[in-house]
């Protein structure tokens, strides 16, 4: 069979789970976080969501739902990319970030379709950082 059978196979199952997380829109999460980022005078939010099943989901700027193994990977991840998690923000990390914590306030929508248009926002040019 073969390492290329394997990766097949790794893969197929990949697939099969994440069009499984992907299409079940009742899908259990376990937890949500809010991330958010500073580039210039534009805040970026990415939303970590952690499954029942243990696999890490997040939505980004884009509109693009990122699968991870586990929650660590996801938050790695965000790190990696200069995000910091919203409920982990005392005032000199908003104050660097260019937040007021007392006015800032995670994206809401009902469907991710109208949560996109606000996964970025435009701050005041005195906050840019």
């Amino acid at each position: 069979m073969g390492t290329r059978g394997i990766d097949r196979r790794a893969q197929k199952n990949f697939y099969r789970h994440y069009n499984a997380a992907m299409n079940d829109e009742n899908a259990d999460i376990r937890f949500e976080s809010w991330w958010v980022a500073a580039l210039g005078d534009t805040l970026v939010w990415a939303r970590l969501r952690v499954l029942e099943s243990g696999n890490a989901e997040v939505f980004d700027a884009r509109g693009e739902t990122l699968v991870y193994d586990d929650e660590d990977s996801a938050r790695a991840a965000l790190l990696d990319a200069e995000f910091s998690a919203f409920d982990g923000l005392d005032e000199d990390d908003a104050t660097q970030l260019g937040l007021d914590l007392g006015s800032t306030e995670p994206p809401a929508a009902e469907d991710d379709e109208n949560l996109l248009p606000q996964m970025t926002e435009k701050r005041d040019e005195g906050h840019a950082g």
